[in-house]
């Protein structure tokens, strides 16, 4: 669906709280390759540059955050942290929070299960076109951040889901097993988990990584299982 220039203004007045000055980067942020592949207009103009400038100064603002937060911690944690908090899941999950799926312009046949993550560190990357870096902070870290999750409930998390689904399965006299498929794509290489549970599709998962995707699988399973009770 294409948003006018004044329900997207709208948005991220409402969401994020600044008001946008160009409209243009937002635009950008907010549209999906599958978009701009058929575009006349734009051509192949999509979020994809938006979201690599977006992911850098994302990690950059966390880093920030944590080094102050947790002043006594080692460097080994404080990675682990920024891990938690921009990881693909955890993303995917924030943009579906603050609505941004329904602000996407993308292809009618893309599935709605389309990671938002992506989306979400374009946009990122065109509130510091717009805004500059000091005021991306602020709206970044106390509007969505600090607005939307519980950092000292994430700096608890044992993230390590593949492990703690073995020690399960183990327990439980279960067979848990991965099967990762890649991408032919060499610009945007990722990676697609397929974990089984005793030989039975259970979940799937996506990373940029095979670590990232089998870790993203297993979350899910653990997720499914707790809710059965198991």
């Amino acid at each position: 669906m294409e948003h006018t220039d004044r329900e997207i203004k709208r948005y991220f007045r409402n969401i994020f709280g600044f008001r946008v000055r160009n409209v243009d980067p937002f635009k950008i942020a907010l549209t999906h390759r599958s978009a701009s592949a058929n575009d006349a207009v734009a051509g192949r103009l999509n979020n994809e540059r938006l979201e690599y400038l977006g992911d850098a100064i994302l990690g950059t603002i966390i880093a920030d955050f944590l080094y102050h937060k947790y002043p006594l911690e080692s460097e080994g944690v404080l990675t682990r942290m920024r891990s938690k908090l921009v990881n693909r899941n955890r993303l995917n999950n924030l943009a579906r929070k603050i609505g941004l799926p329904e602000m996407m312009r993308m292809d009618n046949h893309i599935s709605s299960n389309t990671p938002n993550g992506n989306a979400f560190e374009a946009v990122v990357g065109a509130i510091y076109i717009d805004q500059g870096f000091k005021k991306t902070y602020d709206i970044i870290l106390r509007n969505i951040f600090l607005a939307h999750l519980d950092m000292d409930a994430v700096y608890q998390e044992d993230d390590d889901y593949k492990s703690r689904l073995f020690i399960w399965a183990q327990h439980n006299h279960h067979k848990v097993s991965f099967e990762v498929q890649s991408s032919d794509s060499r610009k945007d290489p990722h990676y697609m988990a397929v974990l089984s549970l005793d030989g039975k599709k259970l979940t799937q998962g996506l990373g940029k990584s095979v670590k990232q995707a089998e870790q993203a699988a297993a979350e899910k399973a653990l997720a499914a299982l707790k809710e059965k009770g198991e």
